[in-house]
């Protein structure tokens, strides 16, 4: 059977499946069972004349129901995060290989051309350094 902390747990999830399952029920009477187990098998039989155990059978498959459905969303959601995980180490793979691949052909520029190499990082940092003092100049302002 149904324990009260398993209902009082997810009442609200099971309020609206046992408003379908048992129309008759208002808001009030779910309201004033409010979880209790006890209550609301009562409640359900005076209104609807089912017996004690075909409701509680009932309540039962609602529970383990919906915990089957957590489960399976928990399921879902692991094999999403090992696909994302999956993806991510290869883009961070193939990242790793464009690096080691640019860093060849840097190096096999500075060895074939190390003259104009030079000048070209001297004149890049000389472009950085005035760009920079520019901004700060202009910050001051």
């Amino acid at each position: 059977m149904i324990t009260r902390q398993e209902l009082e747990g997810k009442w609200k999830q099971l309020k609206g499946q046992i408003r379908q399952q048992w129309g008759q029920l208002t808001d009030d009477d779910l309201q004033t069972v409010r979880g209790d187990t006890e209550q609301l098998i009562g409640v359900i039989q005076e209104k609807t004349g089912q017996s004690r155990r075909q409701i509680e059978d009932y309540l039962d498959k609602m529970v383990h129901d919906g915990q089957a459905a957590v489960h399976q969303m928990g399921d879902t959601v692991r094999q999403f995060a090992d696909v994302a995980n999956q993806k991510f180490q290869e883009g961070y793979r193939q990242i790793g290989e464009q690096v080691e691949t640019g860093y060849h052909e840097a190096r096999d520029v500075v060895r074939g051309r190390p003259l104009e190499s030079v000048v070209a990082a001297f004149g890049a940092g000389l472009i950085s350094g005035v760009l920079v003092a520019l901004m700060m100049r202009t910050g001051r302002s």
